[in-house]
């Protein structure tokens, strides 16, 4: 796909969001290029690492301390890399015997005695972009002070951060540096959410790294074919004049729906209010939000039993007529595999939110890379004073 989202890439550049549209449109292409490196490091002849990957020494003593049930894995990020854990973290938890919990890192550095229980085996898999955010390297400190004989697991995008560099030579640190493109240029996190969501899935599930690598060469067809044939759809809702937007999603769809209106506050400098939620929880309260101005987007499940409650839903939605549009993904609509589990269809759900807030952006007469010129949110956070934990 040549020219993102129907608009050719001069006017992206002259609308200040070239490099984010890029980054959408690229996803893809980026995720081939880790599945290829995880193809390859599956060959039975293979001696070492390729680029962008682990040992299979490395992977079995992820798998080793994931089969251990006293042994906890704590999947930790910031902000949108929080969220990749949040994705990933109960089906991992299904699949092992170890406990496996998303805690993002602004709560681990804050409330670390709640977290991390003495005496444990565990791993603990951190996510950045860019490696440099002042809770990422201070989260692994802390953590390697408080539980020695931990395992750490470093996914992250920039091989010059801090991240990066922490692991280098020691025994107790794996890093996974993916493709220099899923750095990204612009102020939201787009190729970078979703390559390390599909590398942490394919590397912390049970599944041989071959079944791994084509599961995310189905996602990316998926998400290309999704993004020739919807974008003008896509670009209809992002140019809607709406002040409120609900994304629902539950289990991992909840997490991803959590993504969805980080990027909306994002890209629109919270001008437009972003609410997410679950199918069911949303009657709860939540609903009360809804008036002419809100656009409800729901993410529906892969699973039979999920869609009558997401279905239910929808049929309200639009019975009731309050909320201005309601639309839906239905990936079993829009030809996923039946078996494709939900964290992995995050992947390419996520492409919708991406670019719905990139219209927004637009629409708002912003720079959707730079959303904060004024320097108010940064893109990487900065002012975070981190104090040593005195507690006992």
């Amino acid at each position: 796909m040549t020219q993102p989202y129907d608009l050719a890439s001069a006017q992206w550049e002259a609308l200040g969001g070239q490099h984010t549209a890029r980054e959408i449109a690229q996803q893809p292409a980026v995720w081939r290029q880790l599945a290829a490196a995880l193809a390859t490091d599956a060959q039975p002849d293979e001696t070492g690492p390729g680029a962008n990957s682990i040992s299979a020494a490395d992977r079995a003593r992820l798998h080793a301390l994931l089969a251990d049930p006293s042994a906890q894995a704590i999947l930790t990020g910031a902000g949108t890399s929080s969220f990749i854990g949040e994705v990933a973290a109960d089906g991992l938890n299904q699949a092992w015997p170890a406990q496996v919990r998303a805690v993002a890192t602004t709560s681990l550095l804050s409330h670390p005695a709640l977290y991390l229980a003495a005496g444990k085996p565990l791993l603990l898999v951190s996510f950045a972009r860019s490696g440099n955010s002042p809770e990422s390297q201070a989260v692994v400190d802390l953590v390697r002070a408080k539980a020695p004989g931990v395992l750490f697991l470093h996914i992250t995008c920039n091989g010059e951060g801090a991240l990066a560099r922490d692991g280098g030579g020691r025994s107790d640190t794996i890093t996974l540096l993916l493709p220099p493109a899923t750095c990204d240029r612009s102020f939201a996190m787009t190729s970078s959410f979703t390559t390390m969501l599909l590398a942490a899935l394919s590397l912390l599930e049970p599944a041989p790294l071959a079944q791994a690598a084509q599961r995310i060469d189905a996602v990316a067809a998926l998400a290309g074919h999704w993004l020739d044939t919807l974008a003008a759809e896509w670009r209809q809702l992002g140019c809607l004049a709406v002040s409120r937007i609900v994304y629902l999603g539950g289990a991992a769809l909840e997490s991803l729906a959590r993504e969805a209106a980080l990027k909306v506050l994002e890209l629109t400098a919270g001008q437009v209010l972003a609410m997410p939620n679950t199918p069911l929880g949303f009657r709860h309260g939540p609903k009360s939000m809804l008036n002419r101005d809100t656009l409800v987007v729901l993410f529906h499940s892969q699973g039979a039993h999920a869609r009558r409650y997401e279905h239910d839903l929808l049929a309200e939605l639009r019975r009731d007529g309050v909320a201005g549009r309601v639309a839906a993904l239905d990936g079993a609509a829009l030809g996923a595999p039946a078996d494709l589990p939900d964290a992995w269809l995050a992947a390419a759900y996520v492409l919708l939110a991406q670019t719905l807030a990139l219209h927004q952006s637009v629409r708002l007469g912003l720079t959707p890379d730079n959303p904060f010129p004024d320097g108010t949110v940064n893109r990487v956070v900065q002012g975070v004073t981190v104090y040593a934990d005195e507690a006992a």
